[in-house]
């Protein structure tokens, strides 16, 4: 779907957005809606084959583009990143954390360096990022935007280490939204459903049993990579500017009957 079908095509134009783990997946899906609409985007990650690639597209797309290998669990790298997208592009006015990790594995297999890797990703990561930005955010009265996930308020098989990571996302979004409001600063969360295309559901969407568990979806589908784009467009956007502190579930009613269509999939993951 084309963004600007429903958003104006400058809406925001001369803004600059800071995505993390930029270069594949949802989260390049969002940075190329910020493009669409105007803003320049910076990316980074850890594979700077991947970072090249995911900047060319945001430039075919018309965005000024800076790309910057950092890994947001390492403190110094990351406010780097931060500090020299300023130079390239301009104060940051939207910052976006969605480098993540995950795997399946049973909580009694699960060794403390795999559960602590999760939430340095996802956790750490997103206050390393979020602590970084902030000089930038205040100065623009800008917006933080994190990637969470069902696993933050729903039990998922397999994921314990996630939960807790993504629970803490949650609970870090609400707290920054309570403190640094009164700097202008907003911050909210965006929560993926199952969202077709992406490295998670292709391995757990088997063929042979895809629209049986699709029927436990209320909306009987799965979602797009651009529907994660448009919300995140959205909340960063001045119609969003009384927005803070917010979840925004973005996965067609599958929450509201459980986990069962992630852990049928993960159970035969995990015996395979």
């Amino acid at each position: 779907m084309d963004i600007t079908r429903y958003f104006a095509k400058d809406l925001l134009k001369g803004k600059t957005v800071f995505v993390t783990g930029g270069g594949s997946g949802i989260n390049l899906g969002i940075a190329k809606n910020f493009a669409a609409v105007g803003a320049n985007v910076a990316i980074c990650g850890r594979t700077r084959e991947r970072l090249d690639v995911a900047g060319k597209e945001l430039e075919a797309i018309g965005a000024k583009v800076f790309t910057k290998v950092a890994d947001v669990r390492q403190p110094p790298a990351i406010q780097a990143a931060i500090d020299e997208t300023k130079d390239a592009l301009g104060p940051i006015d939207v910052l976006v954390c969605g480098a993540a990790g995950n795997f399946l594995c049973r909580a009694e297999d699960m060794s403390p360096n795999g559960f602590k890797t999760v939430v340095d990703i996802d956790l750490m990561g997103s206050f390393h990022a979020s602590r970084a930005a902030f000089a930038q955010l205040e100065q623009t009265r800008g917006t933080i935007l994190f990637v969470s996930a069902g696993m933050a308020y729903m039990p998922y098989a397999f994921q314990v280490h996630v939960g807790a990571a993504k629970a803490g996302i949650e609970s870090m979004m609400k707290n920054l939204a309570l403190e640094w409001g009164h700097y202008g600063i907003r911050s909210c969360s965006i929560v993926p459903g199952p969202i077709e295309g992406t490295e998670g559901m292709k391995r757990l969407a088997d063929s042979r049993e895809l629209k049986d568990r699709l029927d436990r979806i209320p909306m009987q589908r799965m979602g797009t990579v651009d529907e994660i784009g448009f919300a995140a467009v959205f909340l960063a956007s001045p119609m969003a500017a009384y927005i803070t502190g917010a979840q925004l579930v973005i996965d067609g009613g599958s929450g509201l009957s459980g986990s069962a269509f992630f852990n049928i999939g993960a159970e035969k993951m995990l015996r395979a």
